[in-house]
């Protein structure tokens, strides 16, 4: 028997990168997974790769109607929510000149409104005793150039997860994020760079990681779900990911 069998577990953003890791690693472990995506391409490989062992759902969580059918496609289905992993992530690299309001928004209604709304939504279906876990970024403190509206969008995302935590003490759901650096997915963290971009940019997080390297979506899935079940006295912490990459920038700033 699975460490999580038993558990009903959603995935926001499960048909790549982190949100897939973790899926994988509920899926094995023996939990009730339901999943979604937005890109019908994964969305897709994800159904044939899956098959009876997952739903897969198509859905945008920028779209407060695809949300609202999210929640009633849950209650329809699984039920309740053991487990919740809000992964939606979109960011762009803007210099603070270059911003424009289509970008600010989709960033924020994206990372921010999307997250919000989806655990608003998802709440009452959440069992008493279960966990949240939201991803942010190590950007929310990098003070990286052209990082300033998801940085903004992410912080925020922190402030949600701080606030939900206390507020949802009553019922003893627990609400923590992860906060990854440098991680191989797809996209390498920035929706639309070339593969050019790509590579430099993990040319240039090798070499200010302190450890040398990126992460992977399994160690950041390892985390996610420590937090999800494992730290059961663990409440409105931000647990970094990023081999280093956080405390360098700290002493750096205090130099």
């Amino acid at each position: 028997m699975g460490k999580y069998q038993g558990k009903k577990a959603v995935v926001i953003g499960g048909t790549h990168g982190m949100g897939r890791a973790a899926a994988e690693a509920l899926i094995a472990e023996g939990a009730e997974v339901l999943l979604t995506g937005r890109n019908p391409r994964t969305v897709e490989a994800a159904r044939r790769e899956f098959g009876a062992k997952a739903e897969v759902v198509a859905s945008d969580i920028a779209s407060l109607k695809d949300i609202a059918e999210l929640a009633l496609r849950v209650a329809d289905g699984i039920g309740h929510i053991d487990f919740l992993f809000v992964n939606a992530g979109y960011s762009k690299l803007e210099p603070v000149g270059d911003v424009t309001e289509a970008s600010y928004d989709r960033i924020f209604d994206v990372n921010t409104k999307g997250a919000f709304f989806t655990v608003q939504r998802l709440l009452p279906l959440i069992r008493d005793g279960g966990s949240i876990v939201f991803t942010t970024s190590v950007a929310n403190e990098s003070g990286a150039p052209g990082m300033s509206v998801y940085g903004g969008a992410k912080a925020a995302v922190t402030a949600f997860m701080r606030v939900m935590a206390s507020e949802l003490l009553p019922r003893r759901i627990r609400v923590n994020s992860v906060s990854p650096g440098f991680i191989d997915t797809p996209t390498m963290g920035v929706v639309e760079a070339t593969p050019e971009e790509q590579a430099e940019f993990r040319k240039i997080g090798d070499a200010v990681t302190p450890m040398g390297r990126h992460g992977t979506v399994e160690e950041v899935a390892r985390a996610v779900l420590y937090l999800g079940f494992e730290a059961t006295f663990t409440t409105g912490i931000e647990l970094v990911v990023d081999g280093g990459l956080n405390q360098r920038l700290k002493i750096i700033g205090n130099h």
